[in-house]
Protein backbone atom coordinates (compact mmCIF):
# COMPACT_ATOMS: atom_id res chain seq x y z
CA UNK A 1 0.00 0.00 0.00
CA UNK A 2 2.88 2.70 0.80
CA UNK A 3 4.90 1.42 -2.08
CA UNK A 4 2.12 2.42 -4.23
CA UNK A 5 1.16 5.19 -2.85
CA UNK A 6 4.88 6.54 -3.42
CA UNK A 7 5.20 5.33 -6.82
CA UNK A 8 1.87 7.28 -7.76
CA UNK A 9 3.54 10.54 -5.51
CA UNK A 10 6.70 10.47 -7.08
CA UNK A 11 5.41 9.89 -11.28
CA UNK A 12 2.96 13.29 -10.32
CA UNK A 13 5.79 14.97 -8.55
CA UNK A 14 7.81 14.48 -11.82
CA UNK A 15 4.89 15.72 -13.98
CA UNK A 16 4.69 19.00 -11.54
CA UNK A 17 8.36 19.86 -11.92
CA UNK A 18 8.52 19.11 -15.28
CA UNK A 19 5.51 21.73 -15.45
CA UNK A 20 7.06 24.10 -13.46
CA UNK A 21 10.38 24.27 -15.55
CA UNK A 22 8.53 24.97 -18.32
CA UNK A 23 6.25 27.59 -16.99
CA UNK A 24 9.58 29.45 -15.55
CA UNK A 25 11.51 28.33 -18.51
CA UNK A 26 9.10 30.63 -21.40
CA UNK A 27 8.80 33.38 -18.38
CA UNK A 28 12.50 33.86 -18.01
CA UNK A 29 12.26 34.73 -21.92
CA UNK A 30 9.18 36.95 -21.76
CA UNK A 31 11.01 39.14 -19.71
CA UNK A 32 11.75 42.22 -21.39
CA UNK A 33 15.02 42.36 -21.45
CA UNK A 34 18.23 40.75 -23.16
CA UNK A 35 20.62 38.96 -20.85
CA UNK A 36 22.79 38.59 -23.61
CA UNK A 37 23.23 41.97 -23.60
CA UNK A 38 23.74 42.05 -19.98
CA UNK A 39 27.00 39.92 -19.98
CA UNK A 40 28.41 42.17 -22.72
CA UNK A 41 27.68 45.38 -21.54
CA UNK A 42 25.77 48.57 -23.28
CA UNK A 43 29.19 49.10 -25.11
CA UNK A 44 29.90 45.71 -26.70
CA UNK A 45 29.67 45.67 -30.40
CA UNK A 46 26.61 43.53 -32.08
CA UNK A 47 29.21 40.54 -33.25
CA UNK A 48 30.20 40.44 -29.87
CA UNK A 49 26.72 40.13 -28.56
CA UNK A 50 25.78 37.83 -31.22
CA UNK A 51 29.08 35.55 -30.57
CA UNK A 52 28.28 35.31 -26.74
CA UNK A 53 24.47 34.22 -27.91
CA UNK A 54 25.91 31.85 -29.90
CA UNK A 55 28.02 30.55 -26.90
CA UNK A 56 24.96 30.14 -24.95
CA UNK A 57 22.93 28.46 -27.33
CA UNK A 58 20.31 31.29 -27.10
CA UNK A 59 20.37 31.61 -30.99
CA UNK A 60 18.26 28.31 -30.80
CA UNK A 61 14.42 28.38 -30.71
CA UNK A 62 13.14 28.31 -27.47
CA UNK A 63 12.03 24.76 -27.67
CA UNK A 64 14.98 23.51 -28.37
CA UNK A 65 16.61 25.09 -25.54
CA UNK A 66 14.32 23.96 -23.27
CA UNK A 67 14.89 20.11 -24.41
CA UNK A 68 18.47 20.71 -23.59
CA UNK A 69 17.85 22.19 -20.72
CA UNK A 70 15.78 18.94 -19.44
CA UNK A 71 18.83 16.47 -21.18
CA UNK A 72 20.77 18.38 -18.44
CA UNK A 73 18.31 18.50 -15.94
CA UNK A 74 18.31 14.80 -16.24
CA UNK A 75 21.95 14.26 -15.32
CA UNK A 76 21.78 16.70 -12.43
CA UNK A 77 23.26 19.69 -14.26
CA UNK A 78 21.55 22.92 -13.31
CA UNK A 79 23.54 24.48 -15.86
CA UNK A 80 26.16 27.53 -15.01
CA UNK A 81 25.70 31.16 -14.03
CA UNK A 82 25.80 33.33 -17.31
CA UNK A 83 27.09 36.11 -14.64
CA UNK A 84 29.24 34.59 -12.26
CA UNK A 85 30.99 31.65 -14.23
CA UNK A 86 29.93 28.89 -11.71
CA UNK A 87 27.81 25.87 -11.74
CA UNK A 88 24.09 26.96 -10.56
CA UNK A 89 24.26 23.46 -8.04
CA UNK A 90 27.66 24.92 -6.74
CA UNK A 91 26.28 28.69 -5.77
CA UNK A 92 22.78 27.13 -4.42
CA UNK A 93 24.72 24.43 -2.57
CA UNK A 94 27.17 27.20 -0.88
CA UNK A 95 23.37 29.29 0.08
CA UNK A 96 21.71 25.91 1.16
CA UNK A 97 23.12 26.14 4.70
CA UNK A 98 21.79 29.59 5.65
CA UNK A 99 18.29 28.72 3.53
CA UNK A 100 17.31 26.02 5.78
CA UNK A 101 18.56 27.39 9.11
CA UNK A 102 16.71 30.08 8.61
CA UNK A 103 13.63 27.99 7.70
CA UNK A 104 13.28 26.11 10.77
CA UNK A 105 14.00 29.51 12.71
CA UNK A 106 11.26 30.79 11.33
CA UNK A 107 8.62 27.65 11.04
CA UNK A 108 9.57 27.51 14.81
CA UNK A 109 8.24 30.51 15.83
CA UNK A 110 5.19 30.67 13.36
CA UNK A 111 4.34 27.53 15.47
CA UNK A 112 5.36 29.29 18.41
CA UNK A 113 3.42 32.10 17.93
CA UNK A 114 0.22 30.41 15.99
CA UNK A 115 -0.72 27.54 17.60
CA UNK A 116 -0.79 28.88 21.30
CA UNK A 117 -2.48 31.89 20.14
CA UNK A 118 -5.55 29.87 18.28
CA UNK A 119 -6.07 27.68 20.65
CA UNK A 120 -6.34 30.55 23.51
CA UNK A 121 -8.54 31.84 21.12
CA UNK A 122 -10.61 29.30 19.97
CA UNK A 123 -11.06 28.43 24.24
CA UNK A 124 -12.05 32.34 24.48
CA UNK A 125 -14.44 32.17 21.16
CA UNK A 126 -16.47 35.52 21.18
CA UNK A 127 -14.88 37.18 24.14
CA UNK A 128 -12.18 40.03 23.86
CA UNK A 129 -9.43 38.12 24.24
CA UNK A 130 -10.31 36.22 21.25
CA UNK A 131 -10.99 39.30 19.14
CA UNK A 132 -7.84 40.96 20.07
CA UNK A 133 -5.33 37.91 19.03
CA UNK A 134 -7.77 37.93 15.78
CA UNK A 135 -6.78 41.18 15.46
CA UNK A 136 -3.14 40.98 16.38
CA UNK A 137 -2.81 38.31 13.93
CA UNK A 138 -4.79 40.44 10.59
CA UNK A 139 -2.51 43.31 11.83
CA UNK A 140 1.08 40.14 11.29
CA UNK A 141 -0.31 38.46 8.44
CA UNK A 142 -0.98 41.89 6.48
CA UNK A 143 2.07 43.95 7.71
CA UNK A 144 5.07 43.82 5.17
CA UNK A 145 7.74 42.19 5.93
CA UNK A 146 10.09 44.34 5.24
CA UNK A 147 8.24 46.91 7.62
CA UNK A 148 7.92 44.65 10.58
CA UNK A 149 11.99 43.21 9.50
CA UNK A 150 12.79 46.98 9.79
CA UNK A 151 10.93 47.65 13.00
CA UNK A 152 12.69 44.62 14.54
CA UNK A 153 15.69 46.03 13.61
CA UNK A 154 15.72 49.38 15.00
CA UNK A 155 14.15 48.43 18.10
CA UNK A 156 16.02 45.30 18.87
CA UNK A 157 19.60 45.59 17.35
CA UNK A 158 19.37 49.91 17.21
CA UNK A 159 18.05 50.93 20.35
CA UNK A 160 18.65 48.07 22.70
CA UNK A 161 21.41 45.97 21.08
CA UNK A 162 20.36 43.16 22.06
CA UNK A 163 20.87 41.03 18.44
CA UNK A 164 23.35 41.93 15.30
CA UNK A 165 22.20 44.31 13.16
CA UNK A 166 23.27 41.85 9.59
CA UNK A 167 25.27 39.02 9.01
CA UNK A 168 25.14 34.93 9.56
CA UNK A 169 27.43 33.03 11.76
CA UNK A 170 25.49 33.02 15.38
CA UNK A 171 21.73 32.18 16.94
CA UNK A 172 21.44 35.73 17.17
CA UNK A 173 22.02 36.56 14.01
CA UNK A 174 18.94 33.96 13.20
CA UNK A 175 16.43 35.51 15.71
CA UNK A 176 14.97 38.30 13.99
CA UNK A 177 14.40 37.16 10.43
CA UNK A 178 12.94 34.28 11.04
CA UNK A 179 10.78 35.94 13.72
CA UNK A 180 9.71 38.11 11.02
CA UNK A 181 9.00 35.58 8.81
CA UNK A 182 7.52 33.75 12.00
CA UNK A 183 5.03 37.10 12.87
CA UNK A 184 3.31 36.52 8.86
CA UNK A 185 3.22 32.91 9.39
CA UNK A 186 1.85 33.24 13.04
CA UNK A 187 -0.85 34.98 11.71
CA UNK A 188 -2.21 32.51 9.39
CA UNK A 189 -1.69 29.65 12.13
CA UNK A 190 -3.23 31.37 14.71
CA UNK A 191 -6.12 32.05 12.32
CA UNK A 192 -6.18 28.37 11.43
CA UNK A 193 -5.86 26.81 14.47
CA UNK A 194 -8.97 29.09 15.68
CA UNK A 195 -11.36 27.58 12.71
CA UNK A 196 -9.90 23.98 13.34
CA UNK A 197 -10.12 23.51 16.69
CA UNK A 198 -13.80 25.67 17.18
CA UNK A 199 -15.22 22.72 14.87
CA UNK A 200 -13.06 20.00 16.54
CA UNK A 201 -15.08 21.52 19.83
CA UNK A 202 -17.99 20.91 18.20
CA UNK A 203 -17.67 17.03 17.43
CA UNK A 204 -19.41 14.35 19.69
CA UNK A 205 -16.54 13.21 21.41
CA UNK A 206 -15.88 16.34 22.62
CA UNK A 207 -19.40 16.13 24.51
CA UNK A 208 -18.02 13.07 25.38
CA UNK A 209 -15.11 13.77 27.04
CA UNK A 210 -16.56 16.84 29.36
CA UNK A 211 -19.68 14.64 30.54
CA UNK A 212 -16.84 11.98 31.72
CA UNK A 213 -15.59 14.63 33.57
CA UNK A 214 -12.58 15.47 31.80
CA UNK A 215 -10.82 18.58 31.91
CA UNK A 216 -10.88 21.80 30.26
CA UNK A 217 -7.20 21.77 29.43
CA UNK A 218 -6.62 17.95 29.01
CA UNK A 219 -9.48 17.92 26.93
CA UNK A 220 -7.53 20.46 24.37
CA UNK A 221 -4.61 18.99 24.66
CA UNK A 222 -5.57 15.09 24.43
CA UNK A 223 -8.75 15.50 21.95
CA UNK A 224 -8.90 18.99 20.70
CA UNK A 225 -5.44 19.75 19.39
CA UNK A 226 -4.36 15.95 17.79
CA UNK A 227 -7.22 16.55 15.26
CA UNK A 228 -7.18 20.35 15.30
CA UNK A 229 -3.63 20.41 14.25
CA UNK A 230 -3.73 18.61 10.83
CA UNK A 231 -4.39 21.22 8.41
CA UNK A 232 -1.41 23.20 9.86
CA UNK A 233 0.42 20.42 9.23
CA UNK A 234 -0.66 20.20 5.84
CA UNK A 235 0.35 23.95 5.61
CA UNK A 236 4.58 23.71 7.28
CA UNK A 237 4.65 21.38 4.50
CA UNK A 238 4.03 24.57 1.66
CA UNK A 239 5.93 26.52 3.83
CA UNK A 240 8.90 24.40 3.39
CA UNK A 241 8.69 25.46 -0.33
CA UNK A 242 8.11 28.81 0.41
CA UNK A 243 11.35 29.14 3.15
CA UNK A 244 13.41 26.87 0.79
CA UNK A 245 12.35 29.25 -2.48
CA UNK A 246 14.41 31.94 0.03
CA UNK A 247 12.34 35.27 1.54
CA UNK A 248 14.05 37.70 -0.77
CA UNK A 249 12.55 40.93 1.10
CA UNK A 250 13.73 39.41 4.67
CA UNK A 251 17.14 38.05 3.61
CA UNK A 252 17.51 41.52 1.62
CA UNK A 253 16.94 43.59 4.94
CA UNK A 254 19.30 41.40 7.36
CA UNK A 255 21.65 40.73 4.93
CA UNK A 256 21.05 36.89 5.16
CA UNK A 257 23.39 35.18 2.34
CA UNK A 258 20.49 32.73 1.86
CA UNK A 259 18.93 31.21 -1.24
CA UNK A 260 16.32 33.67 -1.72
CA UNK A 261 19.36 36.55 -1.75
CA UNK A 262 20.73 34.69 -4.93
CA UNK A 263 17.28 34.80 -6.44
CA UNK A 264 16.95 38.78 -6.02
CA UNK A 265 20.53 38.92 -7.40
CA UNK A 266 19.66 36.78 -10.59
CA UNK A 267 16.41 38.45 -11.22
CA UNK A 268 18.30 41.84 -11.64
CA UNK A 269 21.03 40.20 -13.47
CA UNK A 270 18.66 38.14 -15.42
CA UNK A 271 21.23 35.19 -14.81
CA UNK A 272 18.37 32.63 -16.56
CA UNK A 273 20.02 29.58 -14.93
CA UNK A 274 20.22 30.59 -11.56
CA UNK A 275 16.26 31.63 -11.71
CA UNK A 276 15.85 27.83 -13.49
CA UNK A 277 17.86 26.57 -10.13
CA UNK A 278 16.39 28.42 -7.44
CA UNK A 279 12.63 28.06 -8.67
CA UNK A 280 13.52 23.95 -9.21
CA UNK A 281 14.51 23.82 -5.86
CA UNK A 282 11.67 25.56 -4.60
CA UNK A 283 9.58 23.62 -6.38
CA UNK A 284 10.97 20.48 -4.94
CA UNK A 285 11.21 21.92 -1.66
CA UNK A 286 7.31 21.97 -1.91
CA UNK A 287 6.69 18.70 -3.47
CA UNK A 288 8.72 16.96 -0.43
CA UNK A 289 7.39 19.46 2.09
CA UNK A 290 3.71 17.97 1.16
CA UNK A 291 4.89 14.63 0.86
CA UNK A 292 6.14 14.86 4.65
CA UNK A 293 3.13 16.08 5.56
CA UNK A 294 1.29 13.41 4.31
CA UNK A 295 2.98 10.78 5.99
CA UNK A 296 2.88 12.52 9.21
CA UNK A 297 -0.53 13.25 9.26
CA UNK A 298 -1.36 8.86 10.07
CA UNK A 299 1.05 8.98 12.71
CA UNK A 300 -1.48 12.04 14.31
CA UNK A 301 -4.56 10.81 13.70
CA UNK A 302 -4.93 6.26 12.62
CA UNK A 303 -8.62 7.21 11.36
CA UNK A 304 -6.15 8.32 8.25
CA UNK A 305 -5.56 6.05 5.56
CA UNK A 306 -2.93 6.69 2.66
CA UNK A 307 -4.19 5.27 -0.58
Amino acid sequence: MMLRYLTRRFAASVLILLGVTAVTFCLSFLIPADPVRMIAGRSASAQTVESIRHQLGLDQPLPVQYVRYVGRLAQGDLGRSYVQKTEVATLIWSRLPATLLLMAGAIFFELLIGLPAGVYAAMRRGRTADRGIMMLSFAGVSTPQFVVGLLLLYVFAYLLGWFPLSGYGTVWHLVLPALTLGIAGGGWYSRMMRSSMIEVLRQDYIRTARAKGLSERGMVMVHGLRNAILPVIAMIGLDIGIFMSGAVVVESVFGWPGIGQLAWQAIQRIDIPIIMGVTLVAAIAIVIGNLLADLVTPLIDPRIRLR
